[in-house]
């Protein structure tokens, strides 16, 4: 298989000396036509690899901030399908990595197989599905890469060495690594529990290690560039979104993320 958008990006990240920018914003909020333009804005602000996420009406990963916008989302009529048509009006102006970020849920009613291939069709680069057991994971593997996707997985503070090492043997692109226990959401600090998680699992794979939830200011994202190949921030967007911010304050919010980024490299 050829070398895919995601595995690039970090392998040109790491030869920039730099750590990758990874933003979440949940695809159909405020309404499936805005989300195009706020993936530019937040691209065009320095944000190296989009998670769009499929909403849900059990978001049981996500915080109070998500999960409002999973339901505005819903309430504008946006599904999984719906979702891909986004990706695919995205792929007309750009190559942005993309990964698609679900649940089990939707991408069993819509199958494995055909999302797979339908999300390849549509330009989506992997998919994550963030209550998937590792142990039960490897039919909606096998669907992924046959399609040609790359398959993230989650790995947390509590993943024990023989999760960590499922973990890794499952994943292609990145491994994404929850930098404390609980939900998704803005916190005031880091967790002190994420430096010894990516210390565990640099023990036991090579992929690049993005590490999210709970990472909302320019000093938080510079902290864990020090420490991780990627920086996952996602609620400070949708907040953002939340309270109608233009596109170009979500772009210099971006600007200014990257910057305290690439600055604490």
């Amino acid at each position: 298989m050829s070398k895919g958008r995601i595995e690039s990006l970090f392998e040109k990240c790491k030869a920039a000396n730099r750590a990758a920018f990874v933003g979440y914003v949940t695809a159909g909020d405020p309404s499936p036509d805005r989300t195009p333009g706020i993936v530019a804005a937040l691209e065009r602000g320095g944000v190296d690899l989009i998670e769009l996420g499929v909403p849900f009406s059990d978001p049981v990963a996500d915080g109070p901030v998500i999960q409002a916008g999973a339901d505005r989302a819903l309430k504008a009529g946006t599904t999984l399908a719906k979702v891909l048509d986004i990706a695919r009006t995205i792929r007309k102006t750009s190559q942005v990595p993309l990964l698609l970020f679900t649940y089990l849920n939707p991408a069993m009613r819509y199958g494995f197989e055909k999302l797979g291939k339908d999300a390849k069709e549509a330009g989506i680069d992997g998919c994550l599905l963030t209550d998937l057991s590792v142990e039960e994971a490897e039919p909606y593997v096998a669907a992924m890469r046959s399609a040609g996707l790359d398959t993230v997985f989650l790995a947390a503070p509590t993943s024990t060495p023989e999760r960590l090492t499922l973990v890794a043997k499952l994943t292609t692109g990145f491994v994404y690594l929850v930098s404390r226990t609980g939900v998704t959401g803005e916190r005031a600090a880091l967790s002190d529990a994420l430096a010894p998680l990516i210390q565990s699992a640099r023990a036991v794979t090579k992929l690049p290690l993005a590490a999210g939830f709970g990472i909302s200011t320019p000093e938080q994202a510079g902290a864990v560039a020090k420490m991780a190949d990627g920086v996952v921030v996602g609620s400070a967007f949708v907040r953002m979104i939340e309270k109608n911010a233009p596109d170009a304050d979500i772009e210099a919010f971006a600007r200014s993320l990257k910057q305290a980024m690439d600055a604490a490299r």
